[in-house]
């Protein structure tokens, strides 16, 4: 029997470290990390048409429950980063994205993961335990579930 190859969702944009998000050092501070991650959800986001105003248009929010990173080299002031988006599908009502940083050099610099859950915004932000329907026909659309 042959096992079905997931379908990998995921974009890439980039951010350039500015000096505000830097130790004395002209190293990136490990905390930042977690906003350049924000920063690739959102580009995924706009990119994959599940942006935050989309969930919100939906009378949702999906607030992070769980974030993890790993640092393995350091970006310095004025580098420019690439992160990698990833969404891993899930059956459950959460949505989970894995992140690469890479810097210029295009070596790994970070990697980390977060989870999300649907949260209902129009009544009194109630945890949605079973999939959102406009969440069941975006991932209809990119090819995660069928018809």
């Amino acid at each position: 029997m042959q096992s079905k190859q997931k379908k990998e969702i995921s974009f890439i944009s980039k951010v350039r470290v500015r000096f505000v998000e830097t130790d004395p050092l002209g190293i990136v501070w490990h905390g930042n990390y977690i906003q350049y991650f924000e920063d690739g959800r959102e580009a995924f986001g706009r990119h994959h048409n599940i942006a935050y105003l989309n969930q919100k248009d939906f009378g949702y929010a999906t607030p992070i429950v769980k974030s993890s990173s790993e640092h393995k080299l350091p970006l310095r002031y004025g580098d420019v980063a690439t992160i990698k988006t990833i969404y891993v599908d899930s059956r459950a009502a959460k949505m989970i994205f894995r992140y690469e940083i890479y810097n210029q050099d295009d070596l790994l610099v970070c990697t980390g993961e977060t989870v999300q859950v649907f949260v209902d915004q129009i009544g009194q932000g109630d945890l949605s335990l079973a999939i959102p329907e406009f969440f069941k026909k975006w991932k209809q659309k990119v090819g995660l579930i069928d018809e």
